[in-house]
């Protein structure tokens, strides 16, 4: 079956040819999906930012390489993925290190996340209750099993169909749909006091 027509394969084959211009257009694109995506994996945004520009690093060292057998997208969220599971590994092998990071990470976590995806703002009274909210829902992220919640910020990327994801995650389309079902029911359970109440409970 062919593959349909993607820009962006298009673009790294041309910076595979040396166009450095293409590649730049790539990052331009895609740096604030791919940060946002490893933020809310790992939960702390200094990491975010080094660990994305080791995934464009990558696929640009791979650039001679790359064949246009999948969707770009595809391809470079499933090098974010591979270096996120390899940092969570070093992380579960040095769990003294990983509590000190946690701890770091006590500060409102839902500020970079605003600063990586919001597209609007809400009205000044809105305010504190959507910062709550925010921070209840990387909270409540942050507690998933790593396969749901890799699942779940994969699907919140308008790029990505459920058979790139299943792609990314190498599992099968069932497999991607169920985990993704899961991980919803999991996070409006978690999140319904809130969502009811418009505070969370002590």
């Amino acid at each position: 079956m062919p593959i349909p027509p993607d820009p962006d394969a298009a673009l790294m084959l041309r910076a595979g040819r040396g166009d450095r211009a293409a590649f730049a257009d790539l990052v331009e694109k895609y740096k604030q999906p791919v940060v946002a995506f490893i933020f809310r994996t790992l939960r702390d945004e200094a990491e975010a930012e080094d660990l994305a520009q080791n995934v464009f690093l990558q696929a640009y060292k791979s650039r001679r390489r790359y064949k246009r057998t999948a969707k770009f997208s595809t391809w470079l969220f499933t090098i974010a993925r591979n270096l996120c599971l390899n940092e969570l590994r070093r992380r579960s092998r040095h769990p003294a290190q990983s509590l000190d990071e946690l701890r770091d990470d006590a500060r409102p976590a839902e500020a970079p996340a605003r600063q990586y995806e919001d597209k609007s703002r809400p009205t000044p009274p809105q305010n504190l209750l959507r910062r709550e909210l925010e921070q209840k829902i990387e909270e409540a992220l942050a507690s998933l099993p790593e396969n749901q919640r890799s699942a779940i910020l994969l699907c919140r990327q308008d790029d990505l169909s459920y058979e790139q994801i299943a792609k990314i995650l190498r599992c099968s389309l069932s497999a991607t749909k169920s985990l993704i079902h899961r991980a919803r029911e999991t996070l409006k359970q978690k999140l319904k006091p809130y969502l009811q109440s418009g505070h969370w409970p002590p």
